[in-house]
C-alpha cells in the first residue's frame, strides 16, 4: 500500500476516574467501564487492565499501516493533559496531541494559555458537554473568544465536537467570522445519523475549517460492516464542502470493541463509491496538510497467519 494513513481522532488514557454530569466514570476490569450507571465495554476485552496507552494503540497502528494519529480528549476519559505530554515527547513524530481545559466553568483561559506553553499545538472543546443543566457555556462569550483570539494569534488548532444538529452551529460560526487564521476541525464528522447533521459540514465551507469522522462508525453502528451508509454520508458531503475538507478518524478505542481498527478505515479503500484520490486525501493527505505531519514512518505490510 502506497497510501498514507493518518487518524484525525483518536483518544488514550491511563485511567478513567471522572464525573460527567454527576455520573462516575470509572475504570473496572477486562476492557470495562463503569460509565454514567451502567458497566460498558469501553475497551477489546483482550486490554485487562483497563490501560489505554501509547504503545497498545502504536501496536494497532504499525499493523494497521497508519502513519500517525491525533490525540484528541473528551471529559468521559478524564483530563489526560500530563500523560499525553509524555506521548508526544516520546513519540513527536507518530501523536499530534490536544490540551483540555475545564470549560465547564470560568478560568479556562488561563488554563489553555499554560498548556500551549507546554508545546501542546491544539485545544479541545467538548463542546456537547457544555449544555450544562445549570446554564449553557456558549462558544461565543467573551472568555471563549478572548482564548480564541490567543489561540489564532499563536497558530494554535481548535479541534471541536458539538451537540447534534445545528444547536451550536451558529455560535461557531461567530467564531469563525471572528477568527479567520483559526485553524478548526470538527469532529464526529457532523453527528452523522442525527438530525441536521449537514449543519455542521457546512462549516467546512470556510477556509480554516475541516471535518473529520472520527466516531462515523459508531454512528453507523446499526448498519454495520461495510458501513455503506457512512460511505454515501462521505459523499454527500463532499458535494457540499469538497472532498479536500475532510479528514478520516477513527474514535479509537472505543470503536475498536465492535470490529478490529483496520476495519475503521478499509470500509472506505474497499469502497468503488471513492475514487482513489478522493480515498488518498479522506484517509491522509488532507490531514498531513492541515496537522503539518512530517517526518512519518513508512509501514510495511505484515501477513496474518491465516493468509
Amino acid at each position: 500500500m502506497n497510501r498514507t494513513i493518518i487518524d484525525a481522532h483518536s483518544h488514550l488514557w491511563l485511567r478513567q476516574d471522572t464525573l460527567v454530569e454527576g455520573m462516575p466514570i470509572r475504570t473496572l476490569g477486562n476492557g470495562r467501564s463503569l460509565f454514567m450507571g451502567e458497566v460498558r465495554q469501553m475497551l477489546p476485552p483482550f486490554m485487562v487492565d483497563g490501560k489505554n496507552t501509547a504503545e497498545v494503540f502504536l501496536s494497532n497502528m504499525d499493523y494497521a499501516q497508519v502513519a500517525a494519529a491525533v490525540i484528541t480528549q473528551e471529559y468521559i476519559d478524564g483530563v489526560q493533559n500530563d500523560y499525553l505530554q509524555e506521548v508526544a515527547a516520546d513519540h513527536p513524530e507518530r501523536f499530534f496531541i490536544c490540551g483540555l481545559c475545564e470549560f465547564r466553568r470560568p478560568g479556562y483561559f488561563e488554563q489553555a494559555r499554560q498548556l500551549i506553553m507546554q508545546g501542546f499545538k491544539a485545544i479541545k472543546i467538548p463542546a456537547q458537554r457544555l449544555l450544562l443543566k445549570e446554564g449553557r457555556v456558549y462558544l461565543n462569550c467573551d472568555e471563549m473568544m478572548r482564548m480564541f483570539h490567543y489561540m489564532e494569534e499563536r497558530q494554535i488548532i481548535l479541534s471541536i465536537d458539538l451537540a447534534d444538529g445545528a444547536i451550536q452551529t451558529a455560535e461557531l460560526e461567530e467564531v469563525i467570522q471572528e477568527c479567520p487564521a483559526l485553524k478548526i476541525a470538527i469532529g464526529h464528522f457532523g453527528m452523522v445519523t442525527r438530525p441536521d447533521w449537514l449543519a455542521q459540514i457546512r462549516l467546512a465551507r470556510y477556509p480554516n475549517v475541516m471535518i473529520e469522522s472520527g466516531g462515523i462508525t459508531w454512528l453507523f453502528n446499526d448498519e454495520f460492516y461495510p458501513f455503506r451508509g457512512a460511505v454515501r454520508a462521505i459523499r454527500e458531503a463532499a458535494g457540499l464542502v469538497g472532498m479536500d475538507k475532510l479528514m478520516w478518524g477513527s474514535d479509537y478505542p472505543r470503536t475498536i470493541t465492535a470490529i478490529t481498527y483496520k476495519m475503521s478505515y478499509d470500509f472506505i479503500t474497499r469502497s468503488k463509491e471513492l475514487s482513489e484520490q478522493e480515498k488518498d486525501l479522506f484517509l491522509g493527505e488532507n490531514a498531513i496538510a492541515f496537522y503539518g505531519f512530517r517526518d512519518l514512518p513508512v509501514l510495511p505490510y505484515i501477513k496474518n497467519m491465516s493468509e
